[in-house]
């Protein structure tokens, strides 16, 4: 009579884990041209800050030629760099809005 011989596999259980995907910075940046107070319009507007930090990130701007606006998913980054532009563009102004990956 033959034997059988019987195989069990046994299943290595292995955690999974997912990395959250990257985040983006929104970055304004200085020109000599774009109105401060239309600067501050577009960080309320477009970022939901209240007038202070609004103001405070406007002079960030306009005196280290940069400001970072807010840190967000790459899709919600790229939605808020076109809006700024186009609202931007919208009133002649050539306020420049773009995104950076979070290191």
């Amino acid at each position: 009579m033959a034997t059988r011989h019987q195989h069990e596999t046994e299943l290595a259980v292995r955690a999974t884990q997912t990395t959250p995907p990257p985040m983006w910075r929104v970055v304004l940046l200085n020109d000599d041209f774009t109105p401060m107070d239309f600067v501050v319009m577009v960080l309320q507007t477009f970022f939901g800050l209240e007038i202070e930090r609004a103001t405070q990130i406007m002079l960030k701007v306009h005196t280290e030629g940069r400001g970072i606006c807010g840190v967000y998913p790459q899709d919600v980054a790229a939605t808020k760099v076109s809006d700024v532009t186009r609202c931007a563009r919208q009133h002649q102004h050539p306020l420049q809005c773009i995104m950076e990956i979070e290191e």
